[in-house]
């Protein structure tokens, strides 16, 4: 028995050790001048980088800020599935959010999130980006749909696009400039509609690399070379081998990229170039587009909010003191309240904090403000368990039973009650996270922040609360039969 406890001491004194040294900030810095004996390094976490074998394990303990705190842009998509049968509009929608935290990711974002919503037969796609700057390139490159295919001019196609043109001719002469937009969107769509699929699109396309030149004639500035899988490129083979002397169109989402130009010869080999007067960060995007895939459904944006990384650190500096001010509010009372017992829960209060901290650092944890705030509810729900505790503790003292009889017993039956509480809030907190993604539960990002961390903080009270307590208390108070009972001065009601 002895020896157990010995274990079981020394192996909470590592926990702890463990959890003070990933909660440390990274890199920070210690510097002591005393004469001549001086320090001066950098604290740094605690960090895994073990490599066994061919096995490689590496793990970075860090707190992650999410939008609210850190700054960003969320955007809320939705999308069309009107067009799409009722057993397919799930995979779809998956789809194109695989397809669209792709673009996100090769759009250079760190620790993004892209989650589907669902909410009354409506299909949403929920996207964070954090420290994001470009906003408008963004949501330009996320939404877009990106339907690359190849177009060549077909003979009925082109019939009905020279009537149709004869047609806008036929017309009396523009005289202002809203019918002369007219006109030339007329005249636009009479071009497009020369065009048919020639069945070689997107998904024939193995990369997209942005180059510089590559393109015929004087082409110097940034164009975008296609590779084309084997299929691909025997289709655009024999595309080009029939349209030798003919315009050949690269079209995104129905429109073409540049001006189509004219085959000059057959084009063996699998690739294909394409020029236009980009920007280099145009060409990026159009690779990026082409790279991920075009999406199975069509999205529009429906919601945009901006936060500023000014505000995210106002909002961090008031949660923080607010954190403070309830833990020292909760450490305070239970010291005044229950004298020594309140100082052990004081400690077991500090305890749970550190730990909580550690795991949400471990997991880890996006906090955003709501998760916060479950967080700090937390602090008050942790408390609970050493009031049930301590409550019955007394009552059993007041019923004349020694000391420590009346600990056991008090630790034994405050359980019932502290699980029922528990297991409560940690329902409550299932429903709010909603992790099966249940149409009738919330399915939104900032609500499953406050119930992980509420969850998080509930389990690690439990810990706490019945074990470190119960470890503390037997170490304040020892049991000495041969010198008699230890009783603490406590409070009766």
């Amino acid at each position: 028995m002895k020896l157990r406890r010995t274990i079981a001491t020394i192996a909470l004194f590592l926990l702890l050790f463990f959890t003070i040294w990933i909660d440390l900030p990274d890199r920070y810095p210690i510097k002591v001048h005393l004469g001549s004996f001086k320090i001066n390094k950098e604290l740094r976490t605690f960090s895994i980088n073990l490599k066994i074998g061919n096995i490689a394990l590496a793990k970075k303990f860090e707190t992650k800020l999410g939008l609210d705190l850190r700054g960003g842009s969320h955007l809320l998509f939705e999308a069309d599935t009107s067009k799409i049968g009722t057993a397919d509009k799930e995979d779809a929608v998956a789809a194109a959010r695989d397809i669209m935290e792709k673009r996100v990711n090769y759009f250079g974002v760190s620790e993004p999130q892209v989650q589907t919503l669902t909410s009354g037969g409506k299909y949403r796609i929920a996207v964070d980006l954090p420290g994001i700057e470009n906003v408008q390139d963004a949501i330009a490159l996320i939404g877009t749909t990106a339907q690359l295919e190849f177009r060549e001019i077909g003979a009925e196609e082109a019939s009905k696009a020279a009537a149709l043109r004869e047609q806008i001719a036929k017309q009396p002469e523009a005289t202002n400039e809203a019918q002369k937009s007219l006109r030339q969107q007329q005249e636009f769509i009479a071009f497009l509609s020369q065009f048919k699929s020639t069945g070689l699109n997107g998904s024939h396309v193995k990369k997209a690399v942005v180059q510089y030149g590559g393109g015929k004639g004087t082409q110097v500035g940034p164009t975008v070379l296609l590779k084309f899988n084997e299929g691909g490129a025997k289709k655009f083979e024999e595309i080009t081998g029939r349209n030798v002397g003919k315009q050949l169109g690269i079209f995104i989402d129905g429109y073409p990229i540049t001006q189509p130009p004219v085959v000059q010869q057959q084009i063996v080999g699998g690739e294909a170039v394409i020029t236009g007067n980009f920007t280099l960060d145009e060409a990026k995007q159009l690779a990026i587009a082409i790279n991920s895939g075009a999406l199975p459904v069509p999205v529009k944006l429906i919601e945009q909010q901006n936060i500023g990384p000014t505000l995210g650190q106002e909002s961090i500096r008031k949660s923080v003191f607010a954190g403070l001010v309830g833990l020292s509010s909760v450490m305070i009372f239970m010291t005044v309240y229950y004298g020594k017992f309140g100082v052990i829960a004081t400690v077991a209060l500090l305890i749970y904090a550190l730990i909580s901290y550690a795991i949400i650092r471990t997991i880890p944890v996006v906090l955003t403000l709501p998760g916060i705030a479950g967080f700090i509810l937390s602090v008050g729900m942790a408390v609970d368990s050493n009031i049930l505790i301590f409550e019955r503790i007394k009552e059993e003292q007041r019923k004349g039973k020694p000391f420590h009889m009346a600990m056991r017993l008090g630790f034994g039956k405050a359980m019932d009650a502290i699980k029922d509480a528990n297991i409560a809030t940690l329902l409550v907190a299932f429903i709010l996270f909603n992790p099966l993604n249940w149409d009738f539960f919330p399915q939104f990002g900032m609500i499953r922040g406050f119930a992980l961390t509420l969850s998080i903080g509930v389990l690690t009270s439990l810990f706490t609360g019945i074990v470190i307590t119960k470890r503390i208390m037997g170490a304040v108070f020892p049991e000495k039969p041969a010198k008699g009972v230890i009783k603490p001065n406590v409070q009766k009601s």
